[in-house]
C-alpha cells in the first residue's frame, strides 16, 4: 500500500510539473489558458485548480471577484491526492458560526501546527488544553496595569529618541524614505526590548541588518509558500534543503541560537538578583522574566524550567509585536497619503483634545494622561479601523473541521476539512460593507452621538473572534493611535512621485514595493 501511495504521488508531480512547464512557461500555452485563469479557477484533470492559483499568486484582488460572484462561499479543489481541498468563506453568518458560536468543531488542526512547525508550540497554532494556558497567561499579562504601563514607556521612549530624530534627519536631508521598512525595524525594536529586555538597535542611520529579523522574512515567506503547494512537494523540498524551505530550517535554526542566548541571559540575572515568582513589580518586568517566573500551579501545561517553551514564547510575541503592528502603521500612512481631507480631519481632532507637541502640559503626561487623551481620538480610531478593514495585517484565517455539519450558508462541511476565511476579501464584500466598501471612509466606524461604532467581529476580522480575540488588541490600539499622534504632530508625510501602492501576499500583508515618501518637519511642532 505504502508503495501504491508513492507512486501515485510521483505521478501527481510529474504531471503538475509537466503542465507547469508546457502550458505556464511556454508563450503558446499561457496565452492558451489565459481566458480561463482569469475569468474563473477552471478545475483541470489531476491538477484541480492549483493552476489558477499559482497564476494569481501576486493579484490578490482577483480572488474577491470570485468570492462576490459565488454568494460569500467557494469551494476550492486541489491536485489530486493533496489535501488541499477547502471552503473558502466571507460570510458573517458562516465566520461567526465557525469561529464563536461552534468555536468546539473548528481548530488549527495538525496541519496547520505542521506547516507553522518552525514556531514551536505558540498561541496561535495550538488547541485544546495547551491553547486554554497559553492564552490565559497571556491575557493576565498583557491587562496588567503594570505591564500596559512598561510597554508604552518603551513606546514613547523609542518615538523620541530614535524614529523622531531619525526623520528629523531624513527631512533636512530630503531623502525618500521607505517607511514599510522604517515601521517594521522600530516594532521589532520595540517588540525585543518588551520581551527580552534587549534593544537590537535595528532602526538607526545605519540600517543594519539584523539575523533574527531577517530569519523572521525567511520563514514567513516559506510558511506562506506551504500553503499553496502540494504537501508532498514541500516535504520532498524540505528533506532535500532546497529553495525557501532550506531558508526555513536555517532560520529555526537561527532562532534557536538566539532565544538560546535570550534565555541563559535572563535566567543568569533573574539568579543575580533573586527574584522570585513574585509578580507584585511587573511594571519593570519584560516578557520573558514573567514566563520565567510563571506559577505552574496555575498553568499546569506551561514548564517555563523548558527553555523550548521559553524559546517559543519569544518567537511568537516578535511575530504578533512586530509584523502585525509594523503593518498596520504602513497601511494606514500609505491610505492617508492619499485621502488629505482624512489626514486633515485626524488633525484637527489631534488639534482640539491633545496638548501641543513639546508644550509643558504634554511633557507632565502621566501614562494614564496619555491614555486617556488617546480614547478622545475617535475618528482616528475609526481611521485605523478602516485602514485595517481594507488591508487586514493578517490576510486570512486558516480552520479544520472535527465533525461533519452543514453551515448556516447551506454548505456541507465534512470532517477534517480546511476552511480558509479571506480577511483581505471580507472587507471588500459590497453584500457585507455596502456599496462604498472599496472606500476609505472612517466616518463608517463614528456614531451619530460622535461615539466608536460597533461592528461585528464576524465582519471585522482584524483582531479575529470568538474565544481566539486577540489578547492584546487593546494594548495594540494604544501603541497605534501614540506613533500616530506623534508622527502627525511633527512632520507631513508625502508619496514619493510615481511610487506605486499594492498588496504583495505574505503571512502579513506587506506593501509590495515599500512605501517610499518624503518627510517635511511641521513649522507648528
Amino acid at each position: 500500500m505504502a508503495s501504491i501511495g508513492l507512486f501515485e504521488t510521483s505521478i501527481s508531480l510529474f504531471c503538475f510539473l509537466i503542465f507547469y512547464y508546457f502550458l505556464i512557461k511556454k508563450h503558446f500555452g499561457y496565452f492558451l489558458i489565459k481566458k480561463y485563469l482569469q475569468s474563473y479557477p477552471w478545475n483541470w484533470p489531476v491538477l484541480g485548480m492549483l493552476p489558477a492559483v499559482l497564476m494569481r499568486f501576486n493579484r490578490i484582488d482577483d480572488a474577491i471577484y470570485i468570492i462576490e460572484k459565488t454568494n460569500l462561499t467557494f469551494v476550492f479543489k486541489g491536485p489530486w491526492f493533496s489535501r488541499m481541498d477547502a471552503l473558502i468563506t466571507v460570510d458573517p453568518a458562516n465566520i461567526h458560526h465557525i469561529l464563536t458560536s461552534n468555536f468546539s468543531n473548528y481548530v488549527k488542526g495538525p496541519e496547520f501546527k505542521e506547516i507553522f512547525d518552525v514556531f514551536g508550540d505558540v498561541i496561535f497554532n495550538t488547541d485544546s488544553d495547551l491553547w486554554k494556558n497559553l492564552r490565559m497567561s497571556t491575557q493576565v499579562m498583557l491587562s496588567h496595569q503594570g505591564f500596559q504601563n512598561f510597554s508604552m514607556d518603551v513606546t514613547t521612549s523609542k518615538l523620541k529618541d530614535v524614529l523622531l530624530p531619525l526623520f528629523s534627519r531624513y527631512s533636512e536631508e530630503g531623502a525618500i524614505v521607505d517607511l514599510q521598512d522604517v515601521f517594521r525595524r522600530f516594532m521589532f525594536d520595540i517588540s525585543l526590548v518588551t520581551i527580552t529586555g534587549s534593544d537590537p538597535q535595528s532602526l538607526s542611520i545605519d540600517m543594519p541588518e539584523v539575523e533574527f529579523a531577517e530569519a523572521f522574512d525567511n520563514a514567513g515567506e516559506a510558511i506562506l509558500l506551504r500553503h499553496v503547494k502540494p504537501k508532498f512537494l514541500w516535504k520532498l523540498q524540505n528533506m532535500m534543503g532546497l529553495g525557501q524551505e532550506k531558508k526555513l530550517t536555517e532560520a529555526s535554526v537561527t532562532f534557536d541560537r538566539l532565544c538560546t542566548k535570550y534565555i541563559f541571559s535572563k535566567r543568569e540575572a533573574i539568579r543575580s538578583q533573586g527574584m522570585g515568582h513574585d509578580h507584585s513589580d511587573v511594571e519593570s518586568e519584560d516578557i520573558l522574566t514573567y514566563h520565567i517566573k510563571l506559577d505552574t500551579s496555575k498553568y499546569e501545561l506551561l514548564d517555563p524550567s523548558d527553555d523550548k517553551f521559553l524559546r517559543d514564547t519569544i518567537v511568537a510575541f516578535i511575530f504578533a509585536g512586530r509584523d502585525t503592528t509594523a503593518t498596520a502603521l504602513t497601511w494606514f500612512f500609505g491610505i492617508l497619503s492619499v485621502n488629505p481631507h482624512v489626514e486633515a480631519k485626524i488633525r484637527q481632532e489631534i488639534d482640539t483634545n491633545l496638548p501641543k507637541a513639546g508644550s509643558s502640559q504634554e511633557r507632565s503626561w502621566s501614562t494614564s494622561d496619555r491614555r486617556e487623551y488617546l480614547n478622545k481620538l475617535v475618528y482616528l480610531h475609526g481611521a485605523l479601523y478602516e485602514a485595517m478593514r481594507l488591508y487586514p495585517p493578517i490576510p486570512f484565517e486558516r480552520k479544520t473541521s472535527i465533525k461533519s455539519e452543514v453551515l448556516p450558508s447551506g454548505h456541507k462541511i465534512d470532517a477534517n476539512s480546511n476552511i480558509i476565511i479571506p480577511i483581505y476579501a471580507l472587507g471588500r464584500m459590497r453584500s457585507v460593507w455596502g456599496d462604498d466598501a472599496w472606500e476609505f471612509k472612517p466616518e463608517r466606524w463614528v456614531s451619530e452621538t460622535g461615539g466608536l461604532r460597533h461592528e461585528p467581529s464576524s465582519k471585522f476580522l482584524a483582531f479575529n473572534s470568538g474565544p481566539r480575540t486577540c489578547p492584546g488588541r487593546h494594548l495594540a490600539m494604544v501603541t497605534l493611535k501614540t506613533v500616530v499622534v506623534e508622527i502627525l504632530q511633527n512632520y507631513d508625510i508625502n508619496l514619493a512621485k510615481g511610487h506605486k501602492i499594492e498588496p504583495k501576499p505574505r503571512l502579513a500583508l506587506h506593501m509590495k514595493h515599500g512605501l517610499r515618501v518624503t518627510l517635511t518637519k511641521r513649522c507648528s511642532a
